[in-house]
């Protein structure tokens, strides 16, 4: 079917008008958007290692986005102190952990027993112990032994649990929770 020149001429008009429209609307959704994530709370942790003794406390998230210099700050405080070792820690393992805190109610550090293990620590650790797993999510930094100053173990666990954000394990003679991002499972 043949166009008519002068209909193709209103025809790239109203295109033109339709994808102005468009492009305004989507502009006016990014603004809106980006005001949406400026609302939103920081993340905040802390964190004392109990084997180095060093503590940190940052806002990891704000804006949307996670902060590249908080997350190498966290990297170090959780790295495998025995080898000297930093590794990524799951940003997933982050969030789980800001969400542990705000259900137990308490905004103090997270005491770290253990973070990410490198796999020669691992396996140290493993000969002199039954409860260290050798395929451990320990070594993908995706998991952390910890337990929280003020809260009582079994409520930390309890609402750990709660959570269905991956592994939970109550270790009560070590003192201290495992929390990990692999398959929800509680031991």
């Amino acid at each position: 079917m043949a166009v008519n020149p002068a209909d193709r001429s209103s025809i790239a008009v109203s295109g033109r008008r339709r994808f102005l429209r468009l492009a305004a609307g989507a502009l006016a959704a990014c603004a809106a958007g980006q005001r949406a994530f400026a609302s939103l709370p920081a993340r905040e942790l802390g964190f004392l290692n109990l084997h180095t003794g060093e503590r940190l406390r940052v806002p990891y998230w704000e804006n949307g986005s996670y902060i590249p210099e908080a997350l190498s700050d966290i990297y170090h405080v959780l790295r495998d102190h025995r080898a000297n070792v930093e590794h990524v820690i799951d940003t997933r393992l982050l969030d789980l952990l800001a969400q542990l805190q705000s259900v137990a109610g308490r905004v103090a550090n997270f005491e770290v027993i253990s973070g990410y293990r490198a796999p020669a620590t691992n396996a140290s650790l493993r000969s002199r112990s039954t409860g260290v797993a050798q395929s451990s999510l320990h070594l993908l930094g995706k998991a952390i032994d910890i337990r929280l100053p003020g809260c009582d173990l079994g409520t930390l666990h309890r609402a750990a649990v709660g959570l269905r954000g991956g592994g939970v394990g109550l270790y009560r003679s070590s003192n201290f929770i495992h929390v990990d991002t692999g398959r929800v499972r509680y031991w």
